[in-house]
């Protein structure tokens, strides 16, 4: 497998931390991937674990093809990724990837015809409202979804994402592998209505660099106690798991969890700090 990230690389740090202390590792980690060689920790982490370093600078590729800005929301701006994912797709293709993992990767792309790709995602994908999964997007906007719905935890969850259309926001549509115990929200002294009026105030487009404000900061300080508490208990678990082939969908596209040699449905598994493995039934 190869592991994707676009920042600081934390969950892909805990990630190697937790393979190279396995005595018999389920999984061989064949590279490491990026598209911010410039400002991630990629070739830090590379050195350290001793791994080549893929890099694709998906700015600098916008600006070569006429685009100052990295987006999706234009034909142009379409094709110009799907240009970079098939530059890309041709550099993997001599590691023979069996799944990659997108541990904090931001750019969407169709990779995820290619192989399976697990992504952890800062928000609990079982919560629906009205049918949907609520608490699905990108930055802060999960975290914020959660206090807004009135919950008070957060979970991360771990899926396997779907290719993309339009603006990208089926991605996290496909089977929810694993989830994170419940990590109790902090409201740093806020309450919900005061919260909720930030939400009402907001301009409608997110200005450059977010909103900058308490429902945004909150939800950022949030978004840190989550990837400990969450994305560090379920990230590593979940892989090792799917690599030793414990998750599968049968002909109707349920999951299923394999547990002593007998396969069983579930919902999904919730995964605790001491290695205990909850397996939730699905609904009716």
């Amino acid at each position: 497998m190869a592991i994707f990230l676009s920042g600081g690389g934390s969950n892909a740090e805990v990630l190697l931390k937790t393979i190279q202390a396995l005595p018999q590792p389920p999984l061989v980690v064949k590279a490491l991937v990026t598209d911010a060689p410039l400002t991630s920790r990629a070739y830090e982490l590379g050195e350290r674990y001793n791994l080549p370093v893929i890099a694709s600078d998906i700015r600098e590729f916008y600006q070569r093809h006429g685009e100052k800005k990295v987006s999706i929301a234009t034909p142009k701006g379409q094709e110009i990724r799907n240009a970079w994912t098939d530059d890309l797709r041709v550099r993997l293709a001599p590691l023979a990837l069996d799944f990659a993992v997108f541990a904090g990767f931001v750019p969407l792309t169709n990779l995820t015809r290619d192989f399976p790709c697990l992504n952890v995602h800062p928000g609990d994908l079982t919560f629906r409202k009205d049918g949907r999964r609520l608490l699905v997007g990108l930055h802060t906007v999960p975290i914020e979804q959660a206090i807004l719905a009135g919950l008070d935890y957060l979970r991360s969850s771990v899926i396997i994402a779907q290719t993309y259309s339009g603006q990208g926001g089926d991605m996290d549509s496909g089977p929810i592998l694993g989830l994170s115990p419940k990590v109790p929200i902090d409201f740093h002294g806020c309450d919900l209505s005061e919260l909720q009026a930030a939400w009402r105030e907001r301009p409608p487009q997110r200005p450059k660099g977010g909103y900058a404000d308490k429902l945004e900061q909150i939800a950022a300080a949030n978004q840190e106690n989550l990837k400990c508490a969450g994305d560090w208990v379920v990230l590593p678990q979940t892989v090792c798991d799917y690599a030793e082939q414990r998750f599968a969908l049968d002909s109707a596209g349920r999951l299923l969890f394999r547990s002593n040699d007998t396969w069983a449905r579930v919902a999904t598994v919730v995964y605790h700090p001491d290695q205990r493995r909850e397996l939730i039934p699905p609904t009716l």
